[in-house]
């Protein structure tokens, strides 16, 4: 593989300590958007696969432990090719050991896919794309391996968590990530809006649409701790800096409880969808 930048280093340490830790954060939690009700934010972009008896081939790009393939493969749509590409081998063994020996897994970079031009109907992507370095040659690539009118499909993040509870996490996090948290930077920022998404996807995709996508959650403290645990930048914080933000996260969110000692949140997602032109 091409020497990985800073963060593509770091991306591939987490998930080798940490292999399924996108799936077990959202595979088990309901999805919703004005367009539609989904078992799992995973379903959004399954559901834009049609189940027909015609050759297909779905790529999911960073394709981690293969919770996705696995929902396409449990179809059994016979004419149905699966790819999948991760940079992680530690995903990419445990994808290997749950799916069908039919589904392709392959190790690469979504700046240098590994496949034929013009080889793909559908290119799909859950919470992947706003992470990687040189999103303009990563779409370079989703578009060359598409056919033509292919269709491309990624949910990726919109806000961090849903509810009062994100300015109260945000405001406890910054003071402390801004003395304790090591700089480094992951991804493009136009990712993270429809506007950045519009120009990155103009002159190569059309039919570009969007769908805010919320998957809400209702944990008791500990617990919404326990996930913020499994977060790109809490995890980098040194011991030290991360028991301090545990112990002013508790206090600040203990207002936020119910009666039941739940608290109301939940992640904030955008589905982006395109048409190879």
């Amino acid at each position: 593989m091409t020497l990985l930048t800073a963060a593509e280093t770091y991306l591939q340490d987490f998930h080798q300590r940490q292999v399924g830790a996108t799936s077990a954060a959202f595979a088990h939690l309901p999805a919703s958007s004005p367009a539609g009700n989904w078992t799992s934010s995973y379903h959004v972009l399954t559901s834009l696969v049609p189940d027909v008896a015609t050759p297909l081939t779905v790529l999911d790009l960073a394709c981690g432990d293969g919770h996705l393939l696995g929902l396409l493969a449990a179809r059994r749509q016979a004419r149905l090719q699966l790819l999948g590409i991760d940079m992680s081998q530690a995903e990419l063994a445990v994808a290997r050991a749950a799916l069908p020996a039919s589904v392709q897994l392959l190790q690469s970079r979504g700046q240098a896919l590994d496949l034929p031009s013009a080889s793909v109907d559908y290119l799909v992507s859950h919470m992947a794309l706003m992470l990687m370095d040189d999103i303009e040659q990563v779409m370079r690539e989703i578009r060359r391996v598409l056919r033509p009118d292919g269709q491309f499909a990624a949910i990726v993040g919109r806000t961090f968590l849903l509810g009062e509870v994100n300015d109260v996490f945000m405001r406890v996090f910054k003071p402390i990530a801004s003395t304790e948290l090591p700089p480094l930077r992951f991804g493009d920022r136009r990712t993270g809006s429809e506007t950045g998404w519009r120009e990155l996807l103009d002159g190569v995709f059309a039919d570009v649409a969007f769908d805010d996508i919320d998957v809400p959650w209702t944990p008791t403290p500990g617990e919404l701790w326990a996930a913020l645990l499994d977060t790109y930048d809490i995890d980098r914080l040194d011991d030290g800096a991360r028991q301090r933000l545990r112990g002013a996260f508790m206090d600040a969110v203990t207002p936020l409880q119910a009666g039941d000692g739940l608290i109301a949140t939940g992640w904030g997602l955008r589905a982006v969808r395109a048409r190879a032109a």
